[in-house]
């Protein structure tokens, strides 16, 4: 990568030749802050492009604080956070999967946007249990909406919980079976094709005997433009990987358990803070990441169905809920007909209710739980559990 980048900047001479820069610049993004430091010390630019080796060593800068900023919040347990107390109201929202009208629909019909989708929910949290992302063109748009409206809630002393769910993950450690190609084409820019032309000659030789046209067809259809972009994004140095790897994918607000697949017999009594852990372990460093264990198990806490369609779990269920000390378990994940839906007599309750277009736009729907009642709003209309 650091090779392709130096060679990009050697050949970069004239004005004409800056969409050459941006792609060695793209390049330096994704590099380890040391070695681009090494590669630009080594680097000549002419003065026309001196600005992007400015650029670069302030990408490089960036984020050596950005790792040492966050390296002190852990530190002083900022981040730490899995129990809330003393919430008197709360508002749980289930899978979004790219469909931003939807999730902008059901926030206005809960009070928690206004008609600008600013914040207007003040001291109430929101939970919004995984999968913001997958299957809807507009995966992006609803994380920005997302971002922005963490800001302002804490403004206004309410709180933001965006939970960590299996497609959040998958974007990160790289399975992208349901990513639909405007998901890719969010993060497409005008450098897109210099950038992708970049990558070809370095990746070609490496993977295709022959690179010929046939063969950049297939590279091109695996690698639509804005990709590249899309997968540094999901980085440890990008926007979104960093903000997803700051998630927690457990919470506990009051007597109430929310996250977004379940909790399985095999992790039914491990602490929440260390299933936490152990997750957003995993995601920093997906070397660690192995088949059947807690991010990619069936029995994981972004996989796991059976509390969602088991009839036989009343055992497993209760130790669940006494371990954690809680009355009701909140989860996403496994799609209903269109509504909020409880089990076991309301101590499991469903908030994926299929709103998204992938499904069928099924259902607008959102439970509230306010001063310990417990209700729901379907379409705009408030109903009783």
């Amino acid at each position: 990568m650091l090779i392709l980048a130096l060679l990009l900047l050697r050949h970069t001479r004239t004005t004409d030749s800056l969409p050459a820069a941006k792609s060695a610049e793209f390049l330096l993004r994704l590099a380890p802050p040391e070695a681009a430091c090494a590669l630009l010390r080594h680097t000549r630019t002419t003065d026309s492009l001196r600005r992007y080796e400015t650029v670069c060593f302030s990408i490089v800068s960036r984020r050596a604080f950005a790792a040492c900023a966050l390296l002190l919040i852990s530190s002083t347990g900022l981040l730490a956070q899995d129990v809330f107390t003393g919430v008197e109201r709360i508002v749980a929202v289930g899978d979004v999967h790219g469909d931003y009208s939807a999730l902008v629909e059901i926030l206005r019909s809960a009070g928690i946007v206004d008609a600008k989708n600013k914040w207007a929910a003040g001291k109430t949290h929101l939970v919004q249990t995984g999968d913001l992302l997958d299957r809807g063109a507009e995966s992006r748009k609803v994380m920005d909406l997302i971002i922005s409206l963490e800001k302002q809630a804490s403004k206004a002393g309410g709180r933001v919980h965006s939970l960590l769910g299996n497609h959040e993950a998958m974007n990160v450690y790289g399975d992208l079976r349901y990513a639909v190609p405007g998901e890719f084409a969010a993060f497409k820019t005008g450098d897109s094709a210099a950038i992708r032309d970049a990558f070809w000659q370095e990746q070609a030789p490496k993977i295709f005997p022959k690179p010929d046209q046939a063969a950049r067809k297939v590279w091109d259809d695996e690698h639509p433009l804005g990709w590249l972009e899309h997968r540094y994004a999901f980085g440890p140095q990008g926007e979104y990987g960093r903000w997803i790897r700051s998630k927690k994918a457990v919470i506990r607000i009051d007597d109430t358990l929310f996250l977004h697949g379940g909790i399985g017999p095999k992790y039914a009594t491990t602490p929440i803070a260390e299933l936490n852990r152990e997750i957003i372990e995993r995601l920093k460093d997906l070397s660690k990441i192995k088949d059947g264990d807690i991010v990619t198990s069936d029995d994981g806490p972004l996989w796991y169905r059976g509390l969602a369609q088991s009839a036989d779990s009343e055992d497993h269920l209760k130790q669940v809920l006494e371990a954690n000390g809680v009355k009701r378990i909140v989860i996403g994940h496994t799609p209903t007909s269109g509504t909020i839906e409880k089990r076991y007599d309301g101590r499991v309750i469903v908030v994926d209710i299929g709103m998204a277009a992938a499904f069928g736009s099924r259902g607008r729907a959102c439970l509230v739980i306010e001063q310990g009642n417990i209700s729901v709003i379907n379409r705009g209309r408030r109903q009783p559990l």
